[in-house]
């Protein structure tokens, strides 16, 4: 499987867009980490896979840089009402399923880590309210944010709309990995 099956792959499984990069024209922004810090989704703090638990900006940007591509993922959802959080998050929840599938079925072939469109929810609540090691160390994903990645130019670069317009909600992830016969993706 070269990317280009591996993006066909990904439109298969019902991805709006997706697209291969290497990790090395990924844009990290530091300064992104206040958006964690904000903690309007409630989990800094309580959840391993995000802030500060997961590790500083560098950390974050080194473990992304750590595997050779990225997997850029997108999923667009119809929404009257984009500040409709319970559909927002079941959206969500679907966004990081579908990812997840997609990251199983290549489980054979590639080895490689999840990037969500929100922090990880395998567990409610996380083990770490309760102080205990993380149930799930190989599946725990963190969000996009975590990870300090300017998604909206990443998605231009990939030639992706960030904002879709009224109505429309985007969603992306990524699957960092490694692939030894993956070819060069394409510009």
């Amino acid at each position: 499987m070269n990317c280009e099956e591996l993006v066909s792959l990904a439109l298969e499984q019902g991805f709006a867009n997706a697209a291969v990069v290497e990790t090395k024209d990924i844009p990290f922004v530091p300064g992104f980490r206040i958006c964690c810090e904000d903690n309007t989704c409630g989990k800094y703090g309580a959840n391993y896979s995000c802030p500060p638990d997961c590790g500083s900006p560098a950390d974050m940007e080194q473990k992304a840089k750590s595997h050779r591509y990225a997997l850029l993922l997108q999923t667009m959802w119809q929404m009257d009402d984009a500040m409709d959080s319970a559909a927002l998050k079941t959206s969500k929840g679907q966004h990081n399923r579908m990812v997840r599938r997609l990251i199983d079925q290549l489980s054979e072939v590639s080895h490689g880590i999840m990037v969500g469109a929100s922090g990880c929810n395998l567990c409610n609540p996380c083990a770490i309210t309760a102080g205990e090691p993380c149930r799930f160390p190989d599946k725990q994903f963190s969000c996009m944010s975590a990870y300090c990645v300017y998604v909206e130019k990443l998605a231009e670069d990939c030639g992706m709309e960030y904002d879709s317009g009224p109505g429309i909600v985007n969603f992306f992830g990524m699957y960092l990995f490694d692939w030894n016969d993956a070819k060069e993706p394409h510009a």
